[in-house]
């Protein structure tokens, strides 16, 4: 549960005393400002990359390569952006499907590697996020996603999942040719919905991107959909095991701005 408490000492920003922390479920104090739009990482966050086992399993006769694919799919992304050499996410999620086969001693079929890529476009949303979204929406935040996929693709998916109506913006990577999570992508995202990255609020169920997002200047909220510590930061003030209680805890610290 948030709750809040008074400091006798200085606040996290240098604000002097008396000022009011606010603590999360981490028990991770933030600066007394509140953040007035919110902004949604998209797979795994939204969207359940469990629906691509099947496909894989049918390419490699189980779905075991499906953790080894994404996790390539991610590195590739880092590397890109490391080396200033952006290519679109897409791309890399296909070499990053080759490299797999390549790893077991195979080629993939263009049918079975088509399958697989054609079914990111229809992920379903995870059972608690329309709802999750609707009250949030409901409440006056305006809501939009940050996704390392193109803009293009990205739309795609969450019409398919029913959930783009929720959306106010649906923002990529590719405006600024770096992946998350480097710093230009949430500045960026920012400057989009006019607010200071101070004001934004990221949501997302990876350490990396809510360490990005931190590391810019932002608020952020953790979806600890699978309960492993972080590798690198530490978890931010809002922290929830689904999208429901994410947004249980924003209703709590952070307001719309009127």
């Amino acid at each position: 549960m948030i709750s809040s408490l008074s400091t006798s000492g200085s606040s996290p920003d240098g604000n002097g005393a008396g000022a009011t922390a606010r603590v999360g479920v981490t028990g991770q104090p933030r600066r007394s400002d509140v953040a007035n739009v919110l902004v949604f990482d998209v797979n795994e966050t939204l969207l359940d990359l469990a629906a691509l086992r099947d496909p894989f399993a049918r390419a490699f006769g189980d779905a075991a390569p499906l953790s080894e694919w994404f996790a390539r799919l991610l590195h590739g992304s880092l590397v890109a952006t490391v080396t200033d050499s952006y290519e679109d996410f897409a791309l890399i999620g296909r070499r990053a499907l080759d490299a797999v086969a390549s790893r077991r001693g195979r080629e993939l079929e263009p049918p079975k590697r088509d399958a697989i890529l054609g079914a990111m476009l229809h992920l379903p949303a995870y059972p608690e996020v329309p709802d999750a979204l609707s009250r949030l929406r409901s409440a006056g935040f305006p809501l939009a996603t940050l996704t390392n996929s193109s803009s293009k693709m990205a739309r795609a998916q969450l019409e398919n999942a029913g959930i783009l109506d929720r959306f106010d913006e649906v923002l990529s990577v590719q405006e600024v040719r770096r992946y998350k999570p480097a710093p230009e992508p949430y500045r960026m995202a920012a400057a989009k919905l006019g607010v200071e990255p101070s004001a934004m609020r990221m949501v997302a169920a990876h350490d990396w991107d809510v360490w990005g997002a931190v590391r810019a200047g932002c608020a952020a909220g953790y979806v600890a959909r699978s309960n492993v510590p972080f590798v690198i930061g530490t978890q931010p003030d809002v922290v929830g095991a689904d999208l429901s209680a994410v947004g249980d805890a924003i209703l709590l610290v952070d307001e719309p701005a009127r």
